[in-house]
């Protein structure tokens, strides 16, 4: 029997929408070249791999082109694969042993928590090609481990921006959190978008690490610890997101299965 692989969709409930991510739970470890050639083939932002360990799971995630440190929508994925697929019962914790330490993530009804590291952000003055690049003006810009977090007058310009992809790969970073306040009526806190063509994707649909910075940029702004936030790429996802104070931030989201397939 070959090495089975499941296609998720994360951060919705319903399928393709959300961000998809490939998992596969490994019968046994395998080397770098292998998981690269996997990622490549599965084509998606993310594919995940886990390792059973005695307490949990290593767990790394490749995107076509690169191994990354962190990645929320394929952890929320390989959390929910676990569950569905018997690898743990309802009421266990998922442990998983990754390059940005220990992630833990708990089944809390029709909705999975992750626990991850806070990414603080600090105002910069960037290159004027960071404005040509996204093609809008910008109200500030920040930086962080992840890329640039720049904030836009409004959740209106934010859904409107196309971006220049190949002028923002010829930046130092390459990679933008744009977010906004949303409109008076939304019903979530605040909106972003992830461009990061830096790392093979020029749009990712929903990025949890993006809103690892999120959570204190605006924490610090809207002068509240829980947040809903919404992705406004074209799939879309939800994200709850709740700054636990200290380093860590719990995220949220909804889980499906669209797709399960063997590894000849």
């Amino acid at each position: 029997m070959g090495q089975i692989i499941t296609q998720v969709d994360a951060f919705t409930n319903k399928p393709f929408a959300g961000n998809p991510a490939a998992v596969c739970v490994l019968s046994s470890p395998q080397n770098d070249t292998w998981m690269q050639n996997v990622a490549l083939e599965m084509n998606l932002s993310e594919t995940a791999f886990l390792v059973k360990q005695d307490d949990g799971f290593n767990l790394r995630w490749f995107t076509p082109t690169v191994e990354v440190p962190l990645c929320g929508h394929a952890t929320l994925a390989s959390a929910h694969v676990l569950w569905s697929q018997g690898h743990l019962s309802p009421d266990e914790v998922a442990r998983f042993y990754t390059k940005s330490g220990l992630l833990i993530a708990k089944l809390q009804g029709d909705w999975i928590e992750l626990d991850f590291p806070v990414n603080h952000s600090k105002q910069v003055i960037a290159s004027p090609i960071l404005e040509e690049a996204l093609g809008i003006a910008y109200k500030s810009v920040y930086q962080n481990t992840l890329g640039y977090l720049v904030e836009l007058e409004s959740e209106d310009l934010l859904r409107q921006m196309q971006p220049n992809f190949q002028l923002l790969k010829t930046l130092p970073l390459s990679d933008v959190i744009v977010t906004s306040k949303t409109n008076p009526d939304s019903e979530y806190d605040f909106v972003s978008r992830f461009f990061a063509p830096g790392l093979g994707i020029n749009e990712d649909p929903v990025t949890g690490a993006a809103h690892c910075c999120l959570a204190a940029y605006w924490r610090d702004r809207l002068l509240q610890d829980e947040f809903l936030a919404y992705q406004a790429s074209s799939r879309g996802g939800v994200v709850k997101v709740r700054y636990a104070g200290g380093d860590r931030v719990l995220l949220a989201g909804q889980a499906v299965t669209v797709m399960r397939g063997e590894l000849i």
